[in-house]
């Protein structure tokens, strides 16, 4: 699963909220908040648990369909 890395750059922002502490409240690794910041793919779970450590729902990441 990728989210869009704009979207989950955008709402960290707007958030103030640093890599280490949205890994700390996702439970996740940085390197995973990294790799998706970067626009890698993640598994269905991180991108979850991502989302809820900020808040929202996934679907609010997550790329527009074409």
């Amino acid at each position: 699963m990728r989210i869009d890395r704009v979207k989950l750059i955008a709402e960290m922002a707007r958030q103030e909220i640093t890599v280490n502490e949205l890994a700390k409240k996702a439970c996740v690794s940085q390197v995973t908040i990294t790799a998706a910041r970067g626009g890698k793919s993640c598994s269905r779970n991180s991108a979850l648990h991502i989302a809820r450590g900020l808040g929202v729902d996934v679907s609010e990441l997550l790329p527009e369909e074409d």
